[in-house]
């Protein structure tokens, strides 16, 4: 089967410059975006369950917009009024900028990465003192506690959003004519499996990123085509490119 068409499992890019849409134009390929999931906030049952209490809490640290949502969800649920003196360690200057959804900027202490809350050293150590609550979701990695630890930050980490399958209903009959299929989670893979319960592989190609979306892949029954990063591609594009050519060459 000669391809011509891939399935990004990523939202439509608004700006210029997506490295998908370029592959695409380079091997005259039809390239299709779709998010196959989405992040919302926990419930009240599923918050209760983890018996935090927010008024022990005199620092917080966000990584996302969901995130500060929900923790103010809560707050306004459980009838804490968050203190001015809270402190705030936010992963970028964007995360900390949706701060002001909630509260005003110049009465508070908010401190931001550029990329990342492992950047805020210095701001923490100068708090090292007050109990720090890690908002985070149900697939976060361990960095941020790994690296309170390592300050010797006292910490409780609590999941206020998770990540879960997106409703694809809308593209039953646009998703039969995608030959590859591109993902990056293991819950990309698990969508793919809720919304096309009854959905046999045949000759479609199936590309996953990183060795847990590759386990993924496998354990729900699916071939896995192509795999990425390897030692010659470090990047999807640079694996979908190399596969194609090769297959593309042999029809």
């Amino acid at each position: 089967m000669k391809i011509s068409s891939l399935l990004v499992s990523q939202p439509k890019p608004t700006v210029d410059g997506n490295p998908y849409v370029a592959l695409a134009e380079k091997m005259k390929l039809n390239v299709g975006f779709r998010q196959f999931i989405k992040v919302e906030g926990v419930s009240s049952k599923e918050f209760r369950s983890q018996h935090v209490n927010l008024p022990d809490f005199k620092a917080v640290v966000f990584t996302s917009k969901v995130g500060i949502d929900t923790y103010f969800k809560f707050a306004k649920e459980v009838k804490f009024k968050v203190p001015e003196d809270l402190l705030y360690y936010c992963s970028t200057e964007a995360v900390a900028n949706y701060l002001q959804k909630y509260i005003t900027f110049r009465k508070r202490k908010i401190f931001y990465g550029e990329k990342s809350v492992l950047e805020l050293t210095d701001p923490i150590k100068r708090h090292l003192g007050e109990n720090t609550l890690v908002v985070h979701s149900d697939v976060s990695s361990d960095e941020i506690p790994k690296f309170l630890d390592k300050l010797k930050v006292k910490h409780t980490e609590v999941v206020l959003y998770k990540t879960v399958s997106a409703d694809l209903s809308d593209m039953k009959e646009e998703f039969g004519t995608y030959q590859v299929l591109v993902f990056f989670t293991p819950a990309g893979i698990r969508s793919l499996k809720e919304n096309f319960p009854d959905w046999e592989q045949g000759e479609v190609k199936i590309t996953a990123f990183g060795p847990s979306t590759h386990e993924e892949v496998k354990k729900l029954g699916y071939r896995l085509d192509i795999e990425a990063p390897t030692e010659e591609c470090k990047s999807m594009t640079s694996a979908l490119e190399k596969f194609i050519t090769a297959n593309n060459k042999k029809k």
